[in-house]
């Protein structure tokens, strides 16, 4: 008996003590007294008002609270992390620094702060939203991140940085103002998904990440939607963009990638603008109503491009060449809405080839003065011989398989409405 006592007692000993809460009230210096006295694995729980600190969070502690905001005072980042395993959540962030030398952050994760999960906090009017600067393997989810308004868009801002944070996902946050959403700068394997951006200049910021995936976020009213550069085996897919003003999916010297079940509507110049990219698959995406579907130039004539729908934009697809492009693969192309065609097996498939551009267009691209003249007889000659004797066309784009209705595209469900809505 006494040995099992004895093995009892040791039992207890070894076993860890469970992790305590600490009840802060507004006071000065009152978070950065909890957290002296806080253990690994402890937690915060902030009561409502003002805390008016900047805090540096350097082990595993929960910070969370009720109807409780941090005050920065306009100096440097608000919230630090620089320990392992640090979760924020519940509370309103204020009161960055305005350097970007020193990027001044709602809140800061910097290299030693692996897995940080900063979840449900409202991050308003900083220089920065969040900075996941290092951090590997870290959450930011289900946050409403609001940057700065006082300044020109290129000189806020970005309400996520991503520097060199492999594994690091961001998701279901809402932002909005500052300069870009994301922006994502020399990382590899990160997630960005179900993401809602507004009024900013890029809803999504690619430069040098490698392995990535953007999926199911929503772009509305941005310069532009979602930009890959300099990036490989990156997948864009069930994306929306809707009334963004340049470009809703831009890719410059990106390859290897996967561009599927996009829906992009109502953008003022490009639904997808192609640069020197290639290798990229595009599929069962929707272009609509942009005043061109799809642009590509610079050596960007290796990508498949199948299963798409374009649908009343301008100008389709421009692309300036003299030799041709096939836009079809195993015997299926694009669905094209300005292509009287027909299909009298009933496949679903038009029975004649269909080509985006005429001599015409690529007069035009290159001589706008030239527009002068498209009512003219002899234009509509020229039109009318090429549409007669295919031969005489230039070259450019040929989907030799056209659909005969556009493929359905999943978008989720934050995406149903804006996707339906007309």
């Amino acid at each position: 008996m006494r040995l099992l006592r004895a093995l009892i007692a040791g039992l207890c000993l070894a076993s860890p003590l469970a992790a305590a809460e600490w009840q802060v009230v507004p006071g000065p210096g009152a978070i950065a007294d909890a957290l002296v006295r806080a253990a690994d694995g402890d937690t915060i729980r902030l009561g409502p008002g003002t805390y008016s600190e900047t805090l540096v969070l350097d082990r595993p502690v929960h910070l969370t609270g009720t109807d409780a905001t941090i005050d920065g005072g306009g100096t440097g980042s608000v919230i630090t992390v620089t320990g392992v395993d640090v979760s924020v959540s519940g509370l309103t962030v204020i009161g960055s620094g305005s350097s970007h030398e020193t990027i001044d952050s709602g809140i800061k994760l910097t290299k030693t702060a692996a897995r940080a999960d900063i979840r449900g906090n409202r991050v308003i009017g900083n220089l920065y939203g969040i900075d996941i600067h290092g951090a590997k393997d870290s959450v930011v989810a289900e946050n409403t991140i609001e940057g700065r308004q006082d300044r020109r868009m290129n000189d806020r801002g970005n309400g996520v940085y991503v520097w060199n944070a492999p594994g690091s996902v961001v998701k279901n946050n809402d932002i909005r103002f500052g300069r870009d959403g994301i922006f994502i700068n020399t990382s590899k394997r990160n997630t960005f998904h179900g993401n809602l951006f507004r009024d900013l200049r890029f809803a999504v910021h690619y430069m040098y990440a490698n392995d990535s995936e953007v999926s199911g976020n929503i772009s509305i009213g941005n310069d532009l939607g979602y930009a890959v550069m300099f990036s490989n085996r990156v997948r864009v897919l069930d994306n929306i963009s809707v009334g963004d003003r340049e470009h809703g999916v831009m890719m410059n010297y990106a390859n290897h990638g996967e561009v599927s079940g996009n829906y992009v509507r109502e953008t003022r110049e490009k639904c997808t603008f192609l640069y020197n990219a290639n290798k990229n698959h595009f599929h069962g995406n929707r272009f609509e109503r942009c005043g061109i579907g799809l642009h590509f130039t610079a050596g960007s004539e290796g990508n498949r491009i199948t299963g798409n729908a374009f649908i009343g934009n301008r100008t389709q697809v421009k692309y300036v060449s003299s030799r041709w492009v096939e836009w079809s693969e195993g015997g299926r192309g694009n669905y094209w809405s300005d292509f009287v065609g027909y299909d009298l097996n009933g496949d679903g498939l038009a029975d004649a080839p269909y080509r985006p551009n005429d001599s015409m267009d690529h007069v035009l691209w290159t001589q706008p003065a030239a527009r002068l003249l498209l009512g003219s007889p002899a234009v509509q000659l020229v039109r009318w011989s090429q549409s007669a004797f295919p031969a005489l066309l230039p070259g450019g784009v040929i989907d030799s398989h056209p659909l005969m209705q556009p493929p359905e595209i999943g978008t989720g469900p934050r995406g149903a409405e804006i996707h339906h809505d007309g």
